[in-house]
Parts: C-alpha cells; structure tokens; sequence
C-alpha cells in the first residue's frame, strides 16, 4: 500500500493571487500545442520544454530526445507526455538525479514542473518521501497528475515559471535557472582539478634562497668546461674521441 503525500500548507506566493492585468512584454511566452500547426511552431514549443525542464547549460545536442520528439510532431503524444519523457530521460537522470540528494531534487523538480518554488520545507519532506517509496517514475507521474500541474497546464501547454514578475513592483522574482544543477555535497566529492604549472623563472629562482647556491655550481661548471678544454689544447690531457 503506498503511503499518501504528506500534509503540508501552502505559502503566500504570487502564483496563488489571481492576476487581472493585461500581459505585457515582460510577462513569459506561454507554449501551448492545442492550436499550433505548423511544424515551426511546435519546433518552437519543443525547445521551450527542453528550456525549462533542463535549463540553458543542460541544452547540448546529445541530451535531445529524437524520438520523442517526432511523436510530439506527429500528434502521437501530448505536452505533458512530452514533459514526462524528459523528465525520465538518461539524461536528466544522469545530470539532476544522480547528483542530488532527494530535497534538493525534489526543489528542483518542484520549480521546473509546477513553475513555483516549494512553499515550506514540510513539502519537500513530502515529495521526498514520495520519492523515496515510489521511485523516479512514480514521483515524476505524481507531479503531472497532481490536480495543479492539470488546472494551470494541462495536457498542452509547456509548463513556466508562474507569475514571477507583477506590475507592482519594480523587480520581479529571480529565474530559477540562476539555481546550480547539484549541491556543494556532490560538488565536494567531485576529483580537485589538477594543479596549474607555472612556467619556469629563472630570474625567480636566483632571487630566493638557493641563488647563491645555484650560482657557485653554474661558475664551477663553467670553470671547469674552459679548464677541459684548454688542458686539452696544450696537452697537458689527452684527446677524448677520434683517431
């Protein structure tokens, strides 16, 4: 029997007020495959998805997910399946799962799924918990099938940061993009980088405390190179080498 979601009250957000103002330039592009035709237009709603569900420096070609996007293309599957779909990828198991604990994964899915921050700490306990009971697919199939996902997404429409800028103020909320993909704990076990090599100064080297020493074996050697050499031109020491 699994173990229902958690009791947990929501916080004063501005994606709970209701917004009666006309929406301007500042306001986000919504993405919606309910009335787009043309292949353009849902090529554009497909990069949008990848945008919000694996962030600007996730977005490299090899993270692409060619067959579901021809699904997408041939209306064999909706946004939200779409959506599911990245959500369960290698790839983003690879680059946002495996690197982070269950909080912060869930904070992460949180705000690329529902568009919103988490409202307290006891709802990250919850969805953790989901988490942990049901696995990546069970968590992932929670979140879209939550009542809220459906009531401000749906089945088509590309989910987006709600209402992160209000015509009252002056600055809206910062993108969640700003947020790191992995915390200082997986970043603490990752191999410290290589130190750098510095290139080779002499006048460096003579100015510290072995110049001395560095310079008597540089005048010996030298010494003796001439004292060879003229040794052997007045044969006073035989010719090394030849016949």
């Amino acid at each position: 029997m699994a173990i229902p979601l958690l009791n947990y009250a929501p916080s004063s957000q501005n994606q709970r007020v209701a917004g009666f103002e006309k929406p301007g330039e500042e306001q986000p592009r919504i993405y919606s495959a309910e009335f787009m035709n043309g292949s353009k237009e849902i090529n554009e709603l497909i990069w949008a998805a990848y945008y919000q569900i694996f962030h600007e420096q996730q977005m490299l070609a090899s993270n692409r997910q060619l067959v579901l996007e021809s699904k997408l293309l041939a209306r064999q599957m909706t946004v939200r399946d779409f959506i599911r779909g990245l959500l369960l990828s290698d790839s983003f198991r690879r680059l946002n799962y495996e690197c982070n604990n269950n909080y912060r994964f869930v904070e992460l899915c949180i705000q690329r799924v529902l568009g919103r921050k988490v409202y307290s700490e006891r709802e990250k306990l919850a969805w953790s918990i989901v988490l942990a009971t049901k696995g990546l697919e069970g968590f992932v199939d929670d979140l879209l099938n939550s009542q809220e996902y459906l009531d401000n997404f749906g089945e088509y429409v590309v989910p987006y940061q709600r209402r992160r800028i209000l015509p009252q103020r002056s600055r809206g909320e910062l993108p969640f993009a700003r947020m790191a993909r992995y915390g200082t704990d997986y970043r603490d076990k990752l191999p410290s980088p290589l130190p750098v090599r510095k290139p080779f100064n002499f006048r460096k080297l003579m100015a510290g405390s072995n110049g001395p020493v560095i310079s008597w074996l540089f005048g010996t050697l030298i010494v003796l190179i001439v004292y060879f050499y003229v040794s052997t031109y007045l044969g006073i020491l035989p010719t090394l080498g030849g016949y």
